[in-house]
This record gives structure tokens, sequence and C-alpha cells, in this order.
């Protein structure tokens, strides 16, 4: 034998000595040998995106953000109402589906019903998830228990001109305090098993107000808890126009809806503040008051057009009021101040007439 092909044999006798050896320590200590880590971030569960939407140019920065990892899909569910209705300009990976038009609620529960993965994210078209979202989002189900049916990513408004120390406006000041709502689908992932559990959202929420919270509230009392993640997601202030403010009190019709399930004290469950509806029925009735015995005072004497003046005082100081706490706070530019005073004419009167469509709504069994 030559000393080449000795060298060769010792080498080869030690190798399976010594692999020998190893697997007979990993034996006795119950410990195999692992390849180092390549990612910190653990991988989740697939998901499946629902993003409802009626055609806003926001859905496009939504779903460029949106980077999904295997497994997972995004669904689009056109609520635009018809059949006519162009085709909604998305890329080809996401899947479309439509809803005739019946309200965030029921589009998103087309949306989840269609899915098949063990978790759905809810977007809105009008948020723009944060870098790496996918995988944060991700990481924040990876290792959530089978009684965790839900988890809230982190919502941030950026406000225009806070770096030039602008004070916001009143609709920006509305669009922020998003950032602090609880359970709010415009970045809120749900287990499908507690969406079965509870069938969804109620699709008798007209619009995209209080139907996230109502959905909360049904998965907690179904015995699921819900917790927040760790992703970012921005929500961008839009410029709505000069009546937003009007088209907001259409809320409260789903306010009317909310007593019903849950009694005179439902805010508790949602962390909502009063609101103004009692300051605003005060309101509303004053100018009605004043109206009346001004056309009556015109044939009845000067009793009745005093009493009328003391009903419109009564209005105007309300009206003033309600007034000057949207202006106070906010930048107080001349097209700040107009708009305030002109839309808090408004707002309490048609506030009064959405929750009584709701009331109505409520005792007929019709959608408000």
């Amino acid at each position: 034998m030559t000393s080449e092909t000795t060298r060769q044999t010792t080498q080869k006798t030690t190798q399976k000595t010594t692999q020998q050896t190893t697997e007979k320590t990993a034996q006795q200590t119950g410990r195999k040998r692992k390849a180092a880590p390549t990612e910190a971030v653990p991988q989740g569960p697939a998901v499946t995106v629902v993003i409802p939407t009626i055609g806003r140019p926001s859905l496009a920065a939504t779903l460029a953000a949106i980077d999904l990892q295997d497994g997972s899909e995004v669904i689009v569910v056109d609520d635009r109402p018809g059949d006519g209705a162009e085709a909604l300009p998305v890329p080809a990976r996401v899947r479309v589906l439509r809803s005739g038009g019946r309200g965030p609620a029921a589009a998103r529960n087309v949306g989840w019903r269609a899915a098949t993965t063990p978790w759905v994210a809810f977007l809105d078209d009008d948020v723009v998830p944060g870098p790496g979202w996918a995988r944060a989002l991700a990481a924040d189900l990876a290792r959530l228990p089978a009684h965790v049916g839900g988890s809230q990513g982190r919502l941030e408004v950026p406000l225009p001109g806070s770096a030039e120390g602008r004070r916001p406006t009143d609709a920006e000041r509305n669009t922020a305090g998003l950032a602090g709502a609880d359970w709010i689908t415009a970045d809120m992932a749900y287990r499908r098993a507690a969406l079965e559990a509870t069938g969804g959202f109620d699709e008798r929420f007209p619009g995209a107000y209080r139907e996230d919270a109502d959905l909360a509230i049904r998965v907690e009392r179904a015995g699921f808890c819900l917790v927040k993640g760790e992703r970012l997601t921005r929500h961008p202030v839009r410029a709505d126009g000069f009546w937003s403010s009007v088209r907001f009190q259409r809320g409260n019709a789903s306010d009317a809806l909310m007593r019903q399930a849950y009694g005179r004290d439902w805010r508790l469950f949602v962390g909502g503040h009063p609101g103004r509806l009692r300051r605003h029925a005060l309101t509303t009735g004053a100018g009605l008051l004043a109206l009346t015995l001004a056309a009556a005072g015109v044939r009845n004497g000067r009793r009745t057009r005093l009493a009328a003046g003391a009903a419109g005082l009564a209005w105007l100081g309300l009206t003033a009021e309600f007034a000057w706490a949207r202006i106070a706070p906010g930048p107080r530019t001349p097209e700040e101040i107009w708009r305030m005073a002109v839309t808090s004419v408004v707002i309490p009167p048609v506030a009064c007439a959405h929750r009584l469509k709701g009331e109505l709504a409520v005792r007929t069994g019709r959608r408000p």
C-alpha cells in the first residue's frame, strides 16, 4: 500500500469516527445541530389583504405600498354601484370582486368570504402602508395564540403644515383623531375563525362609520381578544371640500344602530366621547321655534315677536358657541373662519335629521 493510499484511508477513518461521535453526542443530549437563522423576523401565517374601494385615485398608492409574502393575496372589492363602471386600474396580481355599491361593510364581507387564508387584513383605500408593512404584519401575527381574534396596526396621520408650525384645520383634526382610535379597519387584521363566529360586518351600517367598532365588540363577546401590532400605516389628510364636515354627519344614523345593539352606554364599549347631538337638538329646536314664532308674530302681536326674538338669540348663542369651538384651535385664517361659520349653521339640523333617519330605520328594520 502506498503512502498516499494510507493517508486517504486514515482521513476517511477519522471523518467517520468524528461523525459517529457527533451523532452519538446529539442523541445523548437530545439536541440537533441547527443552521443559524437567516431572518430575525418570524414568518407568519398566510394572509389575504382586503381593500374595499369606490374607485378613489388614492387606491393606487395603497396597492403600490403592499409587498406581500408568499402564500398571500390582495383582493380589491369594487363597491361602485352598477355594472357599467370601467375596470379598476390595478396590478395583475390583484383580484377584483364587485359588491354592487352596498357600502364598505358589505364590501369587506364579500372580500373575506372569498379568501381562504387563516387571517384577513383589512385596509382602507386611502391609506399608505409603511415600508416593510407585509413583513411587519407577518411578524405581528406569527406568535398570536388562538384566542387572539384580531391585530390592529399603528396608524399615523401626517398633518399638512405641521413643519411650519401651522395649527391644523377642523378637517385635519378630525382625520388626526383616527390615530388614537381602537380597532378601526384602516389597518385591522382578523382571524378568519373570528369573522366566521360573528358573521363578519353588519351590513346595516350604511357608511364607513361604526361598522368596525361594532364588529370589534362582537368579536370580543365571542370569546376572542384584540391586540395592537407594531406595523405602521399612514393615513394622509384628504381635501374633501367645503362641505365635508356636513357630509360627516351621516354617521349619526349609525349611532342609532349602536344604541339599539348595546344600549344607552354603547360609547363605553368603543371609547368614544359623548358628542354634541343633544346640543345640536337644542340648537335646532331653538331655531325652529324662532322661525315659527316669528311667522305667528306677524298676526299675534308684540309678545309673540318678543318670544321669537328670545328664541332667535338662544339659537344665535348656541350656534356661535359651536362655531368658536371649531375655530379656536385652528389656524383662524379667513377661509377657515368662513367655512366654520357657514357649516356650524348647517350641521345641527343635518345631524338631527340623520339621527332621526337612523332611529326610524331601527324601528322599521330598514337600512339607514
